[in-house]
């Protein structure tokens, strides 16, 4: 695969990752952790049935033979499932995804300390610039609604976002280790954890549908994908794409959700895009100049 395949399949999986947001609006009883219960128990069911199918016995086998990079990064998947829902029951949308926007730029640092890995300045850039243009997209709302306590939960969605792209790209560094099955651990681990806080369920057979839709095409398959794509991309460039999340999400908010961006939103949301075309059209450059080489 091109490094330039890879960062338009990270788009789409930013796509896909963005539909959440619009989709439960459309719930009818389903609230708080009995929709993060339902998602990941979905997630859960699609990846066990798909990997089971795809690699049969190899499944069981890769989970009991799993070394620390597995468990880790399931760890971390368990963490980002749960801990955003957790993080909105306490705090504002706007206060969450501002924390979240320091997410590429952990990941840098984590690369750099642990993988050694040495990023463009222009990618430090992007990633300074891209980070201001979602706190500027919600500086305006930031303020109300704020505590303490939502924004170190949205704190570690950002950390546990940071150390699972870094220990995806030290895996795939291994060639030998499969870290797909690290996602269903991650699943299994979120709705086990978020049922006894979802009891007693409430949702009607609509927003299950709704909830299984998000569990197979909001998560598992990008959250497979991206494993894949992590062979590819840099852990740094893959938390930078992963800002897309938030501009797709305003977007479809704004087509399907009667909710209009206003125009320090909207400006925002520019600067995110031009700071990854930037980044996008330099780290081109800097390949082709090396294929020329």
């Amino acid at each position: 695969m091109t490094h330039r395949r890879a960062m338009v399949l990270m788009v789409v999986v930013t796509l896909l990752w963005s539909i959440a947001g619009v989709v439960t609006r459309h719930l009818e009883a389903a609230r708080g952790f009995e929709v993060t219960f339902w998602r990941s128990f979905s997630t859960a069911l699609c990846l066990l049935l798909g990997l089971l199918a795809t690699k049969g016995a190899g499944l069981w086998n890769a989970l009991r033979q799993g070394d620390r990079w597995l468990w880790m990064s399931g760890m971390c998947w368990a963490v980002m499932f749960t801990a955003f829902m957790l993080a909105l029951t306490l705090t504002s949308v706007a206060n969450v995804l501002v924390m979240m926007a320091l997410g590429p730029l952990v990941t840098a640092v984590f690369s750099r300390i642990f993988l050694g890995y040495v990023l463009p300045g222009a990618t430090w850039l992007a990633i300074f610039v891209a980070g201001f243009g979602v706190a500027w997209m919600f500086a305006g709302e930031a303020g109300p609604g704020f505590s303490l306590a939502g924004v170190l939960v949205a704190g570690c969605v950002a950390l546990a976002g940071a150390a699972n792209w870094t220990l995806l790209q030290g895996a795939g560094q291994r060639q030998r280790v499969d870290m797909m099955p690290a996602v269903l651990i991650g699943a299994c681990l979120s709705a086990l954890t978020s049922l006894p806080l979802a009891w007693p369920v409430q949702a009607s057979l609509h927003d299950v549908g709704l909830l299984a839709l998000l569990g197979v095409v909001q998560l598992a398959l990008p959250c497979l994908l991206v494993v894949r794509l992590s062979r590819q991309l840099p852990a740094a460039e893959i938390a930078l794409l992963g800002l897309l999340e938030v501009v797709f999400g305003v977007t479809w908010a704004w087509l399907w959700g009667g909710e209009t961006p206003s125009s320090q939103v909207l400006s925002g949301g520019l600067l995110v895009l031009a700071a990854l075309a930037a980044n996008a059209l330099l780290g081109f450059r800097r390949r082709q100049a090396v294929v020329v080489a």
